[in-house]
């Protein structure tokens, strides 16, 4: 890059001034780490928009560090944001306004330049991908109180779940229950994540009606979506995002959790991917591939080569395997698709005339992109992680194998019975 081209890069990008950070701290932002220095005091030349800044103290000979803390940005162009280093409780705080007015005039004075690491631009695209939904809208609705993210900061998501032996692994790995840092000291609150029901609940509605419900979760997925996110679908999604990068970046097992919730209901639906939702499911199934091929990537940073995801999220027995599995299914495996909609489309064609073509074509189009991106997505699974999606018994559509913990539960209950 010639020097006019970097000026003008430094001159409009945001940048980063992190003052007084101890040596060997673990400094980064989206997809990029960087290990401080003696001259480090931040990053520059980082374009404009939502970014994720995340960071995590050292030991003083720079083996152990502490739980990361993070937060997101929406900054401006040629925006500064100035962070000082708090010894007592080991983290980043604001400065007052006046001292930031002040660094910022001298950031843009080129008087920190030589000690301000350049973000990569060649590693933009991959965060593009994995955060094209997250919004200032979409942060300030979920962000904790204070803006900071950091792994003691549990809600009731944590506290009530149900951990399966599978998730025991990446709860010791994330040290959600780590005392080591100062972080912990004071109770913080958690994201405000959207509460999302594991099973469907109904009065005044008989057994086979709360079954079927259950079954699909197209009703639960079109109640959260008037009720939780205003009728918008890229809310949904820039939440899916959130929490994916909360968790692959900011190690906390409560956006992990959330994160299964999400995919657990898209995944969930039999009826809306094809009827009233495939847009949407379209979008997901973009999204979930970038996050899980982004997330498959070797770890270069660490010292054992493994992927970023721990092995215990991506293996055969996993919640994803079998949430992908059904969908598969019913999506790649049927007639849906390739059969039904194609005869319902050459029928409403027929009956409507020449005028409605366009509209036909279109949706068609739509279902057609659902399948072709569906399809990828399998073929990234099992590519990169050699599983096999091979169908088994068959319940009014609905696959599953023997002794599979996350078949459906199938409860007949009396009419009257109390649900909330």
């Amino acid at each position: 890059m010639d020097s006019e081209k970097a000026l003008e890069l430094v001159k409009h990008g945001v940048t980063l001034l992190f003052l007084d950070v101890p040596r060997y701290t673990m400094v980064a932002i989206d997809t990029q780490m960087f290990y401080v220095g003696p001259a480090f005091k931040g990053i520059k030349m980082i374009p404009p928009g939502t970014h994720f800044v995340y960071y995590s103290s050292s030991s003083r000979d720079g083996k152990e560090f502490s739980p990361v803390v993070g937060f997101f940005i929406d900054a401006g162009t040629s925006e500064v944001i100035v962070r000082k280093w708090d010894q007592q409780e080991e983290r980043l705080v604001k400065v007052s306004e006046e001292e930031e007015e002040r660094y910022s005039q001298a950031v843009k004075n080129l008087e920190f330049d030589r000690q301000l690491g350049p973000y990569n631009l060649s590693h933009y695209e991959d965060w593009k991908r994995l955060s094209n939904f997250i919004t200032k809208d979409v942060i300030e609705r979920l962000e904790p109180i204070g803006g900071e993210i950091t792994v003691e900061s549990k809600n009731e998501i944590v506290r009530n779940s149900t951990k399966i032996p599978m998730e025991e692994a990446p709860e010791k790995q994330l040290k959600v229950s780590s005392s080591a840092s100062s972080v912990g000291k004071s109770q913080r609150k958690g994201c405000y994540y959207t509460s999302i029901p594991r099973v469907v609940k109904c009065k005044g509605i008989s057994g086979q009606e709360l079954t079927s419900l259950n079954l699909d979760k197209t009703q639960l997925l079109e109640t959260l979506l008037a009720k939780d996110y205003g009728g918008s679908e890229d809310m949904l999604l820039g939440e899916l995002q959130f929490t994916f990068v909360v968790f692959l970046m900011g190690q906390s097992l409560e956006a992990f959790l959330q994160w299964k919730s999400l995919v657990s209901l898209l995944f969930g639906c039999t009826e809306a991917p094809f009827r009233t939702r495939t847009q949407l499911f379209t979008k997901f199934i973009k999204v979930i591939h970038n996050q899980l091929k982004y997330g498959l990537q070797k770890d270069h940073m660490g010292e054992t080569g493994s992927t970023l995801l721990d092995d215990s999220l991506i293996s055969d027995d996993s919640f994803l395997h079998h949430v992908c599995k059904d969908f598969f299914s019913s999506l790649l495996d049927g007639s849906v698709v390739d059969g039904d909609l194609l005869k319902w489309t050459c029928s409403i064609f027929c009956l409507l005339g020449t005028m409605c073509m366009y509209l036909i074509i279109y949706e068609e189009e739509i279902v057609i992109s659902l399948f072709l991106q569906t399809r990828k997505f399998k073929e990234l699974l099992e590519s990169s992680l050699g599983w096999e999606f091979q169908l088994g018994s068959a319940v009014d559509g609905i696959y599953f194998e023997e002794n599979d913990e996350y078949a459906p539960v199938v409860e007949m209950l009396d009419d009257e019975a109390l649900v909330s």
